[in-house]
């Protein structure tokens, strides 16, 4: 039996684009995924989150669904476009009483709102007026708006997390163009990154001069990251795969944890690669209370140095392949989820353990971990016994990882709801329960039991 350490955080997670809908109701403007579901073949058959789960108008059944299942968090993000509808200027009062409602109603079930400030949907208008993330001075408007949601919440509100996954936003926001804004680039996606950064250091900041102390809080920022393992012993697909781990997640985490940029980094990338200046830098690092991780795959990592092959071989969350001259692939033997992900749970523990040398033994919290897996109704139940495996798989090699001294202090299913799956539009199904995208009703899947029984023995 696996069992978990004494006051363990067990939540689910979802995001305001994927699950909220009512995209112009009470207020709320236009954010850069409602521009880019409206292109013509971005989206999965041209689907949208107009209307998602219409968790805006049910969030109530949704707290009710985690009552029931015991989870004592609840990770959600807040849409900034539904607080600022341009970006900045002036509020929308509807907005924050949403939330207010959302947060008081999770505290009345005892359940901890861990929220998320920013989950990709960065207000249309800053990115029409502005450029969005390759402008610096959007740093200052992450700011601002950050500054609102700790005046106005975090009184309840004890566990902040800055941006949700910034490899994500730069490098297919702004790289490879298959996310919102659809930008394509081999130079942007370094711009836009680094300005997060900047954003998450200024964040950071205002929180901890002016709020921390008397609301008692964390705040931390979320990376996500697939693990990396050498195709074979030789020292330079070893190598490699080091130097993938430092493009994707050492990208976001070492300037956090050391102030700068992976030198594989500095050294591949040169002058597309931007430098941080004093006062950013002494922002950025040091600036998170613990080390928020969404992890989901693993793949294997040779060393190529073909820049043309690389180019061609764009996969996998691989990013750029030519600027770290790595080629992704996969073992034949891994099984898949639907989404195509390989489902290794020993991945998840080497990372982990990759995190704790690299970074001095933070305190990790596994933010997001689930799989797209096909659900069978059976007489009106939905069977979903490849989820719980992928789920039981996961979490034991993170339970191994706690006992080899790795400190993993909370674990948050992806996700609560089936919901919008971004450029899959609604085929990719991630929830714990089912959504009926027709009626809107919610069905419990089984593996939303199998979760209430590990949440309530602390152990699987």
């Amino acid at each position: 039996m696996s069992q978990f350490p004494d006051g363990f955080v067990w939540g689910t997670a979802t995001s305001a684009y994927q699950i909220e809908g009512a995209y112009r109701e009470d207020g709320r403007g236009l954010s850069i995924w409602d521009a880019f579901c409206r292109m013509p073949g971005k989206v999965l058959n041209n689907e949208n989150g107009d209307i998602a789960c219409d968790h805006y108008h049910r969030y109530a059944e949704d707290v009710a669904l985690m009552q029931t299942m015991g989870v004592t968090a609840y990770r959600f993000s807040i849409s900034w476009s539904r607080l600022l509808p341009q970006g900045r200027g002036q509020i929308n009062e509807a907005g924050f009483a949403f939330y207010d409602q959302l947060i008081n109603s999770l505290l009345d079930n005892n359940i901890q709102p861990w929220v998320t400030l920013f989950h990709w949907d960065l207000p249309l208008a800053l990115h029409l007026e502005m450029d969005g993330l390759l402008n610096p001075e959007i740093a200052d408007y992450f700011a601002h708006y950050a500054k609102l949601c700790f005046e106005r919440f975090g009184d309840r509100v004890k566990h902040w997390i800055t941006l949700n996954e910034a490899w994500c936003s730069a490098m297919l926001g702004y790289g490879l163009g298959i996310k919102a804004p659809g930008h394509v680039s081999t130079v942007d996606p370094y711009i836009a990154g680094h300005n997060l950064l900047r954003a998450h250091g200024k964040i950071v900041d205002i929180y901890r001069r002016d709020f921390q102390s008397k609301q008692n809080g964390v705040i931390g920022i979320s990376n996500n990251c697939d693990w990396r393992e050498p195709k074979s012993d030789s020292p330079a697909d070893q190598a490699a795969a080091t130097r993938a781990l430092e493009f994707f997640l050492g990208w976001f985490a070492d300037p956090v944890y050391f102030g700068d940029y992976p030198e594989s980094m500095r050294k591949n990338i040169g002058d597309r690669l931007p430098f941080f200046s004093d006062k950013d830098q002494s922002l950025i690092k040091d600036s998170s209370d613990f080390f928020g991780l969404n992890h989901y795959t693993t793949m294997l990592s040779e060393n190529i140095e073909d820049e043309q092959l690389l180019q061609n071989n764009i996969r996998g969350n691989g990013g750029i392949a030519a600027d770290q001259m790595v080629l992704l692939s996969d073992d034949p033997d891994w099984a898949k989820t639907d989404m195509g992900w390989n489902i290794v749970p020993w991945g998840c523990r080497k990372l982990l353990e990759w995190i704790t040398e690299r970074y001095n033994r933070p305190a990790i919290y596994i933010t997001e971990n689930g799989c797209a897996i096909f659900d069978d109704s059976i007489k009106g139940t939905i069977n979903d016994s490849g989820r719980i495996d992928f789920l039981k798989g996961y979490l034991q090699e993170i339970s191994k990882a706690i006992d080899s001294g790795v400190d993993v202090r909370g674990y948050f299913v992806w996700s609560l709801l089936d919901n919008f799956e971004w450029e899959f539009g609604y085929k990719m199904r991630f929830g714990l329960h089912y959504v009926d995208f027709v009626t809107g009703d919610r069905i419990p899947k089984q593996s939303a039991d199998w979760y209430k029984s590990v949440i309530k023995n602390n152990s699987l």
